[in-house]
């Protein structure tokens, strides 16, 4: 499946340290499922939540959701032996964090292949610094099992002494040039997190920025954000709609030998036909009928 088609509305982080949380993940609604050895767990706990983290992967009862497992920076004690675990773990794949070069992911590249990982082991990255995002576009096309990016926007306003302001203008620059390095090499990407759990108002403005500014989903560190972020980045039912007039009058404009569609009074071109096609397969992929409060954009 395409990495644009997968749902990857919600992703949530799940501390390794806690296997009570753990066994809880199999049954929430998350898309994604990121079973953290990093900022998650205290030093004290890192081999712990590793043993956790692999145990829970090898039990399986994940379902339908998608686990990544985030392991600590290779510049760090636990670096190494988080990558030699997680190469043969059976997880979907592996996130590293603070990624600032192609180099750092040539590098995990070439110890999980050591460790004996399949060349079909996705690699994701955190982008969550300022080098890493002046260095997107290197690290994008950094290895061919690159998969995703995901983005660390609570590092990187600390970083850039910025405020998460409501529309988080501070940050807009450095989102989207991982924007445009992700999809110009074809990468799933996902949006930071919503730090308040108590701001409903502002969870749903900032899944509704992700749609817009072209996010497949978002990051949370609550389950209480799921159905914000499962409604906000599944395809709505007018767009949706939209979406199989377009592909079906097209395909009737193509048998007819017309070079030219309108659908609703708008001129159809083959960049709608794609992204019709790319929305049904995602409420597809979904497998739920589509929200009629979600913010996806019509083609």
């Amino acid at each position: 499946m395409p990495v644009t088609a997968r749902p990857r509305r919600s992703a949530l982080y799940m501390p390794g340290s806690n296997a009570r949380a753990l066994e809880k993940a199999k049954g929430l609604d998350a898309d994604v499922l990121i079973l953290d050895l990093e900022d998650a767990v205290a030093p004290d706990a890192k081999d712990l939540a590793r043993d956790q983290v692999l145990a829970a992967v090898a039990a399986g009862g994940f379902g339908r959701r998608e686990v990544l497992i985030r392991v600590n920076g290779l510049d760090t004690p636990w670096g190494h032996a988080d990558l030699a675990a997680v190469a043969r773990s059976g997880a979907h794949g592996v996130l590293i964090p603070k990624v600032e070069s192609a180099e750092a992911v040539r590098q995990a590249d070439r110890l999980l292949a050591a460790e004996g990982a399949t060349n079909d082991l996705p690699l994701w990255v955190m982008m969550e610094t300022a080098l890493g995002m002046l260095n997107a576009r290197e690290i994008a096309s950094a290895s061919p099992r690159l998969a995703g990016m995901v983005l660390g926007t609570s590092d990187l306003a600390k970083e850039l002494h910025a405020q998460h302001t409501p529309m988080r203008l501070p940050m807009i620059t450095a989102l989207g040039l991982c924007l445009l390095a992700a999809r110009a090499h074809g990468l799933a990407i996902l949006d930071g997190v919503h730090l308040d759990l108590d701001d409903d108002a502002g969870l749903d403005a900032s899944c509704r920025q992700g749609v817009e500014l072209g996010f497949d989903g978002k990051t949370l560190i609550h389950p209480k954000q799921l159905a914000a972020a499962n409604a906000a980045f599944a395809p709505d039912t007018a767009s949706l709609d939209r979406a199989r007039r377009i592909i079906a009058a097209h395909a009737e404009a193509m048998a007819q030998g017309k070079a030219v569609v309108l659908v609703d009074g708008r001129l159809v071109e083959a960049l709608h036909v794609a992204e019709a096609h790319r929305l049904v397969a995602l409420a597809e992929a979904i497998g739920t009928p589509a929200t009629d409060g979600a913010n996806q954009p019509s083609p």
